[in-house]
């Protein structure tokens, strides 16, 4: 009997997920490296979740969620200014840089810098898809 996605079942899917446009933004095919979700532990929005239920392994489907629906609307208060000096040769501010912050407690936090000046450099650290549209491509490989 086939296995149907349920709210608590766990999951092995490659995840491509496209622009407006149509240009691909990321894909688990590209390493060959499957995603892992539990249904239910918050990781995925309930509007990503909902479009899966009742798929089982072996299916595909193509979906679009809005930004509020797949990683958000840009949060103005996760854009930060940060001192230039912070910055060195060995980590320099480039704008279109991914750079790794260490929050307290030890958690990496990554940030995109957006803007460099002598005395600052703008850094925002909102998902590099918040505010926009996003279409899924999901092909279910297991329901465990």
């Amino acid at each position: 009997m086939t296995k149907l996605i349920e709210k608590d079942s766990q999951i092995i899917v490659h995840i491509t997920m496209k622009l407006a446009d149509g240009s691909a933004a990321d894909s688990t095919k590209v390493h060959n490296k499957p995603a892992k979700i539990i249904m239910g532990d918050a990781s995925i929005s309930p509007a990503f979740e909902a479009q899966l239920l009742g798929m089982s392994a072996g299916e595909s489907k193509e979906f679009t969620l809005e930004a509020k629906d797949a990683f958000g609307e840009v949060n103005p208060d996760n854009i930060h200014y940060v001192d230039a000096n912070k910055f060195s040769a060995e980590a320099p501010a480039q704008v279109g840089s991914i750079i790794t912050f260490t929050q307290p407690g030890g958690v990496e936090l990554p940030g995109m810098i957006k803007e460099v000046s002598d005395l600052s450099v703008t850094v925002d650290f909102n998902h590099p898809l918040a505010g926009q549209a996003v279409t899924f491509v999901i092909d279910v490989v297991d329901v465990l």
